[in-house]
Protein backbone atom coordinates (compact mmCIF):
# COMPACT_ATOMS: atom_id res chain seq x y z
CA UNK A 1 0.00 0.00 0.00
CA UNK A 2 1.43 3.35 -1.03
CA UNK A 3 1.33 6.41 1.16
CA UNK A 4 -0.95 9.22 -0.03
CA UNK A 5 -1.54 12.82 0.96
CA UNK A 6 -4.77 14.63 0.10
CA UNK A 7 -5.23 18.31 0.82
CA UNK A 8 -8.60 20.03 0.43
CA UNK A 9 -10.63 22.33 2.67
CA UNK A 10 -13.04 20.70 5.13
CA UNK A 11 -15.65 23.39 4.43
CA UNK A 12 -16.55 25.76 1.60
CA UNK A 13 -19.36 28.09 0.58
CA UNK A 14 -21.55 27.25 -2.43
CA UNK A 15 -19.83 28.46 -5.60
CA UNK A 16 -16.34 28.64 -4.05
CA UNK A 17 -13.52 27.38 -6.24
CA UNK A 18 -11.36 25.10 -4.14
CA UNK A 19 -7.96 23.60 -4.83
CA UNK A 20 -7.55 19.85 -4.39
CA UNK A 21 -4.00 18.58 -4.05
CA UNK A 22 -2.93 14.93 -4.11
CA UNK A 23 0.39 13.14 -3.74
CA UNK A 24 1.15 9.43 -3.83
CA UNK A 25 4.43 7.85 -2.82
CA UNK A 26 5.40 5.64 -5.76
CA UNK A 27 8.83 4.97 -7.38
CA UNK A 28 7.60 5.30 -11.02
CA UNK A 29 10.16 2.99 -12.63
CA UNK A 30 10.24 3.75 -16.38
CA UNK A 31 11.26 0.33 -17.67
CA UNK A 32 14.30 1.79 -19.46
CA UNK A 33 16.91 1.85 -16.67
CA UNK A 34 19.29 -0.98 -15.86
CA UNK A 35 19.41 -2.40 -12.35
CA UNK A 36 22.52 -3.26 -10.34
CA UNK A 37 22.87 -6.53 -12.27
CA UNK A 38 22.72 -4.73 -15.64
CA UNK A 39 19.26 -6.03 -16.55
CA UNK A 40 16.51 -3.58 -17.44
CA UNK A 41 14.19 -3.00 -14.50
CA UNK A 42 10.54 -3.73 -15.34
CA UNK A 43 8.23 -0.77 -15.81
CA UNK A 44 6.21 0.04 -12.69
CA UNK A 45 4.30 3.32 -12.95
CA UNK A 46 1.01 4.84 -11.91
CA UNK A 47 -0.88 5.03 -15.21
CA UNK A 48 -4.17 6.61 -14.19
CA UNK A 49 -5.66 8.90 -11.56
CA UNK A 50 -9.41 9.48 -11.18
CA UNK A 51 -11.25 11.73 -8.73
CA UNK A 52 -14.97 11.32 -8.20
CA UNK A 53 -17.38 13.41 -6.15
CA UNK A 54 -20.39 11.44 -4.94
CA UNK A 55 -19.71 8.89 -7.69
CA UNK A 56 -19.45 11.42 -10.55
CA UNK A 57 -16.06 11.73 -12.22
CA UNK A 58 -14.73 15.28 -11.88
CA UNK A 59 -11.05 14.84 -12.84
CA UNK A 60 -8.96 12.24 -14.68
CA UNK A 61 -5.28 12.12 -15.58
CA UNK A 62 -3.24 9.59 -17.55
CA UNK A 63 0.39 9.29 -16.48
CA UNK A 64 3.33 8.07 -18.55
CA UNK A 65 6.91 6.87 -17.88
CA UNK A 66 8.22 10.45 -18.07
CA UNK A 67 6.17 11.34 -14.95
CA UNK A 68 8.17 11.98 -11.81
CA UNK A 69 8.32 9.61 -8.89
CA UNK A 70 5.71 10.42 -6.24
CA UNK A 71 3.20 12.03 -8.63
CA UNK A 72 1.70 15.29 -7.33
CA UNK A 73 -1.55 16.44 -8.94
CA UNK A 74 -3.53 19.59 -8.21
CA UNK A 75 -6.83 20.70 -9.74
CA UNK A 76 -9.80 22.89 -8.86
CA UNK A 77 -13.47 22.19 -8.26
CA UNK A 78 -16.48 24.46 -7.82
CA UNK A 79 -18.23 23.68 -4.52
CA UNK A 80 -21.75 22.55 -5.33
CA UNK A 81 -22.76 20.61 -2.24
CA UNK A 82 -21.54 18.57 0.68
CA UNK A 83 -20.25 15.10 -0.04
CA UNK A 84 -17.41 12.68 -0.40
CA UNK A 85 -14.52 12.62 -2.85
CA UNK A 86 -12.87 9.34 -3.83
CA UNK A 87 -9.38 9.33 -5.31
CA UNK A 88 -8.16 6.26 -7.21
CA UNK A 89 -4.66 5.62 -8.54
CA UNK A 90 -4.09 2.64 -10.88
CA UNK A 91 -0.88 1.35 -12.35
CA UNK A 92 1.27 -1.48 -13.59
CA UNK A 93 1.40 -4.88 -11.91
CA UNK A 94 -2.24 -4.55 -10.79
CA UNK A 95 -1.55 -1.55 -8.57
CA UNK A 96 -4.69 0.22 -7.33
CA UNK A 97 -5.22 2.45 -4.34
CA UNK A 98 -8.33 4.38 -3.34
CA UNK A 99 -8.62 7.06 -0.67
CA UNK A 100 -11.53 9.30 0.36
CA UNK A 101 -12.12 12.75 1.82
CA UNK A 102 -15.25 14.71 2.65
CA UNK A 103 -16.26 18.35 2.34
CA UNK A 104 -19.11 20.31 3.89
CA UNK A 105 -20.59 23.05 1.70
CA UNK A 106 -22.76 25.51 3.60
Amino acid sequence: MARTLINLPKTAKPGDVIAIKTLISHPMETGFRPGADGRILPRNIVTEFVCRFEGEEIFRAELYPASAANPYLTFTWVATGSGRFTFTWRGDEGFEQTEAAAITVA
